[in-house]
C-alpha cells in the first residue's frame, strides 16, 4: 500500500456512502465581512490576499491537505496539495442576505468535486462594503465540532475567541471495574439492537408533509438572536441554550404544520447529535439523541421545562452508547441509507455546535455574523443547525422548498427565540 494514504476511520466512510444523488453530504457555514485585510472599503475581495493568508495556516489543518483515493471497496486518504485558485474562488454578487441564504440553498444540492481535497471557500459580493463567504466542507473530513475547529484555524488567531466545547472523557474500566464494564458492554449490545430495530420499524411520526422524497427546490433562511439573555431565562428553568433552541423548534413545527394544513400531534421527534470523546484518526465523533418536541405544549416556558426534563436523561445515554450503530462503518450506513429514505422515527435534525465568545477575522476582514447549514438525509424535508457567534445564537434553516412552508416555520421560530430571550 502507499506510504502516502491512510485508511479513512470507518465513521468517516460512512459519512462517503451517504453522499450521492440527490443527498449532498456536506457541512456549510456562511459569514458576512466587513472591509478590512482583504476586504477593501468598495467591498472589492484581495483573492491573492486570500489565498496567501489561507495558505500559511494550511498546515497546520492536516484535513485540508487531503484527498479521496478509492482502494477496491474502500477509500483511503491521500495527501493533497490543494490548489487554492479552485478551492477559494469569487462567486457571483448577490443581494444582501436574502441573497447568500438563496445561494446556500442552491449549495446544498452540489456535490464537492471528490478529485481534490474535500473543501471550498467561496466569496460572494453583497453589495457597497460588504462580502459574504461560503465555507463548504465534507462529512466526512468533519462532523460540527471537527469543522469549528478548522474554522478557528483559518481565522485569525486570537486565543480567546473560541470557547471550545471540551467532550467527556471515557472512564477507565481496570481491575475490580473488569466485571462492572462487561455488564455495562452487554447493555450496550441490548440497547444497540433496541436502536437499530427503532429505525426500522418504529412509525413514531404520523404521515406528514415534513418526510418524504426531496424536490430539487431548496431554501434556507438565516437568523441571530441574543445569546446572553437566552442562556439567563434557559438557566432559570434549569435548562441549557441547546433546550431553548429545540423549544424555538417546536414551535416552528407548529407553524409550519398549521400552514400545511395538517393536524398538529401531541409530540415529534427529533434527532440532535451529541458530542462524543475525540478520537485522533477520524473526523466523526457524535452520538444521538431523539427527542421528543411537545408541540400540544403551547407555553414556551412550560414547552421549554419538557424539554430539560429529556435531555438531561437523553445526552447521559447517547454518551453512554457511542456512535450510533449504523454509523460505525460504512456496510451499516448502507443499510442505514435505504431504510432512512422509509423511516418514521423521527421528523428532522436539530444540531447546535458551540463556537466564538468574541469576534474574529478572515485575512484582516471582520467577520460580523456567520450561520451554520446542515444536511438534509433521508426522507426528511426539514432541519436546523446553530452556532453560536460574539454574542449571538445564530441558526440556519435548510428544509425542501417545494413541500415544506419553511417560511413560516422560520418566522414562528425566530418569535420564539426573541420571547425566552426577553
Amino acid at each position: 500500500m502507499d506510504a502516502g494514504t491512510a485508511r479513512l476511520a470507518a465513521v468517516d466512510e460512512a459519512n462517503l456512502v451517504l453522499d450521492h444523488s440527490g443527498q449532498v453530504n456536506v457541512f456549510l457555514v456562511c459569514a458576512t465581512l466587513a472591509p478590512g485585510g482583504f476586504v477593501a472599503e468598495d467591498g472589492a475581495a484581495d483573492m491573492g490576499a486570500l489565498r496567501r493568508a489561507v495558505r500559511t495556516r494550511i498546515g497546520a489543518l492536516p484535513a485540508l491537505g487531503r484527498s479521496i483515493v478509492t482502494v477496491g471497496p474502500r477509500h483511503r486518504w491521500r495527501v493533497a496539495e490543494p490548489d487554492l485558485a479552485q478551492h477559494i474562488r469569487l462567486d457571483p454578487p448577490v443581494d444582501g442576505v436574502p441573497g447568500l441564504e438563496a445561494l446556500c440553498a442552491q449549495l446544498m444540492c452540489r456535490p464537492l468535486p471528490r478529485d481534490r481535497p474535500l473543501w471550498e471557500i467561496l466569496v460572494v459580493p453583497m453589495g457597497p462594503g460588504e462580502v459574504g463567504v461560503v465555507f463548504r466542507v465534507h462529512h466526512a473530513v468533519a462532523d460540527g465540532m471537527a469543522a469549528a475547529e478548522i474554522l478557528h484555524g483559518l481565522f485569525d488567531p486570537d486565543e480567546h475567541l473560541i470557547s471550545r466545547a471540551v467532550a467527556p472523557s471515557r472512564p477507565s474500566t481496570t481491575g475490580t471495574e473488569t466485571h462492572v464494564g462487561a455488564l455495562r458492554y452487554a447493555r450496550r449490545i441490548i440497547e444497540g439492537v433496541h436502536r437499530v430495530l427503532l429505525t426500522g420499524l418504529r412509525r413514531a411520526v404520523p404521515p406528514t408533509v415534513l418526510l418524504g422524497e426531496r424536490t430539487p427546490h431548496r431554501g434556507v433562511a438565516f437568523l441571530r438572536v441574543d445569546l446572553a439573555p437566552l442562556h439567563e431565562r434557559a438557566h432559570l428553568r434549569g435548562a441549557t441554550v441547546n433546550d431553548a433552541l429545540l423549544s424555538a423548534v417546536a414551535a416552528g413545527y407548529r407553524s409550519a404544520l398549521r400552514a400545511a394544513g395538517e393536524p398538529i400531534p401531541a409530540e415529534l421527534p427529533v434527532s440532535v447529535p451529541v458530542a462524543l470523546p475525540r478520537r485522533a484518526n477520524a473526523g466523526n465523533h457524535v452520538g444521538v439523541m431523539l427527542v421528543r418536541l411537545p408541540l400540544h405544549e403551547a407555553d414556551p416556558e412550560t414547552r421549554l421545562g419538557l424539554i430539560a426534563a429529556q435531555t438531561q436523561k437523553l445526552k447521559v445515554e447517547a454518551r453512554s452508547q457511542g456512535t450510533f450503530e449504523f454509523m460505525r462503518g460504512p456496510i451499516g450506513a448502507r443499510l442505514f441509507d435505504r431504510l432512512a429514505r422509509q423511516q418514521r422515527l423521527v421528523a428532522g435534525f436539530v444540531t447546535n455546535v458551540p463556537g466564538a465568545a468574541g469576534a474574529f477575522q478572515l485575512a484582516g476582514a471582520p467577520v460580523t455574523a456567520l450561520w451554520p447549514v446542515g444536511v438534509l438525509a433521508g426522507n426528511v424535508r426539514l432541519g436546523v443547525a446553530a452556532v453560536s457567534y460574539n454574542g449571538t445564537l445564530a441558526c440556519g434553516i435548510h428544509f425542501d422548498a417545494g413541500t415544506v412552508p419553511g417560511v413560516d416555520f422560520s418566522r414562528a421560530m425566530a418569535a420564539e427565540l426573541g420571547a425566552l430571550e426577553v
